[in-house]
């Protein structure tokens, strides 16, 4: 049998944490600082263009759980759908990405926020206006690499980190 004395590995632990305890902090700042996430992030909204969209209801047809609600009314003068409204529900949306992937008239894209918890039940339901691209809301290339060119590269906190040393 080894004899090990008594508080060794409490030493051993604490050589650890006092050595982390002086380092370079390697933590983001989040609501100030904001990385550039992935291209292809699955955000937790829709992005709805307004012009592409037939009303066919294919995406909600693919959604598995029915977040998704369009309703139209036929336009006689166009011979078309015009949609009236269309409603995702983000409370049960699971950004599965089924819904972009079935319209067959790109008119549907996944988005980069992930800050969408809101206090009450709902507001986290968004109709028409709210699903429109705006600056505020951008657009992520999600089966859409056409638009993952034009997105600016990911960063990750640790070459922020090092491009800061480098500068010093």
């Amino acid at each position: 049998m080894k004899f090990e004395r008594y508080g060794i590995g409490i030493l051993k632990g604490m050589t650890v944490t006092i050595r982390h305890l002086f380092r370079h902090p390697t933590v983001n700042q989040y609501p100030e600082q904001r990385l550039n996430v992935s291209r292809r992030l699955r955000g937790n909204e829709l992005i709805w263009n307004r012009e592409r969209c037939t009303g066919c209801a294919t995406c909600a047809k693919a959604c598995p759980q029915g977040a998704i609600e369009l309703v139209t009314a036929t336009n006689l003068k166009d011979n078309k759908y015009d949609v009236t409204t269309y409603r995702v529900d983000t409370g049960y949306c699971i950004q599965c990405g089924l819904c972009v992937e079935a319209c067959p008239y790109n008119a549907l894209f996944m988005g980069y926020s992930y800050e969408r918890a809101k206090y009450r039940r709902g507001d986290v339901v968004q109709t028409n206006d709210e699903l429109l691209e705006s600056a505020e809301r951008p657009a992520s290339g999600y089966y859409h690499p056409e638009i993952a060119e034009k997105l600016p590269r990911q960063t990750l906190l640790v070459e922020r980190i090092t491009e800061k040393r480098k500068r010093k």
